[in-house]
């Protein structure tokens, strides 16, 4: 494990004695530096509070010899393009269980969405999440419910509730499939997603509403990433109102994922 040697660097990176990191994070001295000299382990918060102070994915911090990457590689890391979205397993994620040991799906309401850009690691604020189950999805799985918020999506109405399944390996994602998204800038997402991490390292947004534009973001602006499963509503679709919108925003899809196939 490479965790002392590369906190040790990551700090000396950013120019900080271990007083300054240690008053920045808001722990003691004595613990950044038993961190760098591997005299304690730190728990899994507190790897999460690490990472996220030196801007590295938990597994990098981990698994990877920092020492051993030229500037240029140091420097993408740091900007968020490690290992991580390029296939890497280990992800850390924050989540709950029943009386049973059964993992929960935690329901992510509108309302908490903001929230949820701030909490998403935070294990306070996601035991406070209302929690269910559903004993046709898989127990091997992770899945959470985020509550919809617009019309970007339409056929799939506003206030519907969608299911996802977390998502570890980010190169996984497949072309025309649809994914919740938590991103930095813009909170949680729903969007059909088309993959451009290998070509230019971002994700191309489509909407299934033809008024909305595609709209590309950077994987280093991405959280997290659950697949869309299932969805519910407490109302009927519009089938016989709406048909040919539907039909439209089809035919667009078809014509995005055409000229994607072209591209690539």
């Amino acid at each position: 494990m490479n965790l002392s040697s590369n906190l040790k660097l990551l700090r000396k990176r950013k120019g900080l004695t271990q007083d300054e990191a240690a008053e920045q994070m808001g722990i003691s001295r004595t613990k950044v530096n038993a961190y760098e000299n591997e005299h304690s382990e730190p728990t899994i918060d507190s790897l999460i509070m690490l990472a996220t102070f030196y801007g590295i994915n938990v597994d990098t911090l981990i698994k990877t010899d920092l020492s051993r990457l030229s500037e240029k590689q140091l420097e993408e890391v740091e900007n968020g393009y490690d290992s991580y979205i390029s296939g890497s397993k280990l992800r850390v994620l924050t989540s709950t269980v029943d009386n049973d040991d059964n993992e929960n799906i935690e329901l992510v309401p509108a309302k908490a969405k903001a929230g949820y850009t701030e909490g998403y690691n935070d294990p306070d604020f996601i035991s406070k999440l209302p929690t269910f189950q559903l004993p046709f999805l898989s127990k091997e799985r992770k899945y959470r419910t985020f509550q919809l918020d617009g019309d970007s999506m339409y056929p799939i109405k506003d206030k519907s509730y969608v299911i996802g399944e977390f998502v570890q390996n980010w190169i996984d994602i497949k072309d025309g499939n649809a994914y919740v998204i938590l991103t930095s800038d813009d909170g949680i997402v729903f969007k059909v997603v088309f993959n451009n991490i290998k070509k230019d390292k971002t994700l191309l947004m489509h909407s299934l509403n033809p008024l909305y534009k595609d709209y590309e973001i950077k994987i280093n602006q991405v959280k997290e990433i659950w697949k869309f499963v299932s969805y519910f509503s407490h109302e009927l679709p519009d089938v016989n109102n709406n048909r040919s919108e539907l039909l439209t925003a089809i035919k667009d899809l078809e014509e995005k994922i055409n000229e994607l196939k072209v591209t690539l």
